[in-house]
């Protein structure tokens, strides 16, 4: 997997730290680092941080004591990680670092289609952008001793297409660097006051210069016969295997002037010349964002900045056979069929998120529900998700609710808003602290299923696990939430059902006293798709009696996946392959036409 092809490589280009905050594509590069440095003995220290931000500062610490380090992240994890990122180009490293940004071009599971490599350039850092899993792990290697040449982070940017294709490919012995860490002081480097920034931003602008200059990364070419005088294609990444691809089929590679850059910043000086000086015209395909395109310049250059292309999306096959076509002037093919759709996402049957979400909707039904990042956002499915931003913006925004409401003339509507376990660590914690300082009045229920679920099951602090699966301290989000100065705090299991209702309304009860703020409930029951905590819980034999209606309260309203109508007559009926038995359907029914028998106590 594109993923393990990484991991290995930064096992074998002798990483002593690597560090990471899980987020699809790019969660499975720590654990392949794990299991390859037990595996071959290496010596690595890996992490799961809290954030981004916090990885990043830990590998950058590694690298400036002269060590070789990696942090990994998705996209939106580098706008976590941006301050420490862009400060840490100016300031540079002594060992090298290697900074990798799994984009996901779509997007298939992020709320932005943002490229990194345009952050990258934006922070003048420079990036190479892999075609595969051999390229991604080649890459690794390469961006390290890159990056030790001219003492600078260095971005390695793979996509979702990269990052989840599979690949054989060869493993070698790691490095093992003798290198003790030793950190140098130089308060005006690594300290740099306004006074100094300054100049280390003319040796940064002079390092990406000379980075620019060095052919080593500049554009390689697969040159065509002249039959296309004038004309090249200019690709990155996965569009260029793609765009490769379709040559190869439509007999035209070897044809026409094929480049692949494998460095799209900075964009090497002499091809930069070479294609405005013998091209007429230039065709760049690259995701997502035009960066190879704008570094070119000129009317010449056609991609997404002058339209030709499209702005928005991943570059499929299907969506580069048309631009081909055009810019070829070849006769159109028949046009590729779009996958049929599926069922939209839904939560786990028995996922205690669904009973939490259900709960809140039916207690409070005119609240308004702020959410954050994870597998709960699919509580929007349940009428119970209102907003979902970015990490930890449930809270603030619910804080932000509050304030617009208090100020009006209206009622106060209840406000609930909903964070992981996870996410809470990540970045709750400022937004809650801030909350209860500024006397916001609104219900906080942390969904707490004991792992990070939605990117792999990654430990949480709370669990006391760390990446390599030993025994940490154990931080407990109770502790936590008490230090921020909250007033109500208690602790559930939204299985019970009732219990839960009635907990949710005497904290709104708190919320609207004279003495009130900010309610902490935390919704605690483990994610089942630990077989452990599965096998930990209670199991009932669950059964629709002839009592039930077909009024579809249970489907529309609770929508567990083991739930389904009877075509023959509108009743319900429960598939138990996909059941769980955990019962809370019984308290759903209006009619009580659920009912459930103890198999498993």
């Amino acid at each position: 997997m594109g993923n393990e092809a990484i991991g290995r490589g930064i096992v074998e280009a002798g990483c002593t730290v690597a560090t990471s905050y899980p987020g699809t594509p790019a969660s499975e590069i720590l654990p392949s680092v794990v299991a390859f440095a037990k595996e071959t003995g290496a010596p690595v220290y890996a992490e799961w941080s809290v954030n981004e931000k916090v990885a990043f500062e830990v590998a950058l610490a590694n690298s400036m004591s002269g060590r070789r380090s990696a942090v990994s992240m998705k996209q939106v994890g580098l706008n976590v990680a941006s301050d420490p990122f862009l400060r840490a180009a100016y300031l540079g490293v002594k060992g090298g670092l290697v900074v990798i940004s799994a984009d996901d071009p779509g997007p298939h599971s992020s709320q932005t289609e943002q490229d990194s490599r345009f952050f990258a350039m934006f922070a003048k850092v420079p990036v190479l952008d892999p075609v595969s899993p051999r390229e991604a792990k080649a890459m690794v290697g390469r961006a390290l001793e890159l990056s030790e040449r001219y003492e600078i982070p260095v971005m390695v940017r793979p996509t979702t297409r990269v990052c989840h294709a599979r690949q054989n490919l060869a493993c070698g012995p790691p490095q093992i660097l003798d290198r003790p860490a030793h950190f140098v002081k130089d308060p005006r480097r690594w300290c740099a006051t306004p006074l100094f920034v300054l100049e280390l931003h003319r040796l940064l602008n002079d390092k990406i210069g000379q980075i620019a200059a060095a052919p080593e990364f500049a554009p390689q070419l697969t040159r065509g016969d002249g039959s296309f005088p004038g004309a090249c294609i200019i690709a990155a990444g996965v569009a260029w295997a793609h765009t490769a691809d379709w040559l190869a089929e439509l007999g035209l590679l070897g044809r026409i002037d094929f480049y692949q850059v494998a460095m799209p910043y900075p964009l090497n000086r002499d091809f930069i010349k070479k294609i405005n000086s013998q091209y007429k015209q230039a065709l760049v395909l690259e995701e997502t964002y035009p960066v190879i395109e704008l570094q070119l310049g000129g009317a010449r250059v056609q991609g997404r900045a002058s339209g030709t292309v499209p702005q928005a999306g991943e570059l499929t096959p299907d969506v580069i056979l048309p631009v081909l076509e055009a810019f070829l002037e070849l006769p159109p093919r028949p046009a590729l069929q779009p996958p049929a759709g599926g069922d939209r996402p839904t939560l786990c049957a028995g996922c205690a998120h669904r009973a939490a979400f259900y709960a809140i909707r039916e207690t409070f039904p005119g609240g308004i529900f702020p959410s954050d990042i994870g597998c709960y956002t699919l509580g929007l499915n349940l009428g119970a998700v209102d907003t979902c931003h970015c990490m930890g913006a449930g809270i603030s925004q619910a804080a932000g609710f509050y304030r617009a409401y208090a100020a009006g003339a209206g009622n106060l509507p209840t406000i609930v808003a909903t964070i992981g376990d996870s996410t809470f660590f990540h970045a709750g914690i400022p937004a809650l602290l801030n909350a209860v300082f500024s006397q916001a009045h609104f219900i906080l229920v942390i969904l707490d299923n004991a792992t990070t679920a939605m990117t792999g099951h990654q430990p949480t602090p709370q669990v006391g696990l760390t990446a390599t699966g030993e025994a940490g301290h154990a931080v407990l989000i109770s502790d936590l939430v008490r230090a921020c100065g909250v007033g109500f705090l208690r602790e559930a299991d939204p299985y019970d059902l009732p219990a839960f209702m009635d907990l949710l309304k005497s904290a709104d009860v708190f919320c609207r006293s004279p003495e009130g703020g900010v309610a902490v409930v935390i919704a605690k029951h483990p994610c089942l798709l630990d077989k452990e905590a599965r096998k930990a819980q209670p199991a009932y034999s669950m059964c629709v009696t002839e009592d039930c209606t077909g009024c579809r309260h249970c489907l529309d309203d609770f929508e567990c996946p083991a739930l389904s109508p009877d075509e023959a007559d509108g009743r319900v009926t429960i598939d138990g392959v996909r059941c769980v038995g955990c019962g809370v359907c019984v308290h759903v029914c209006p009619e009580g036409a659920i009912k459930a028998s103890l198999t498993k106590g």
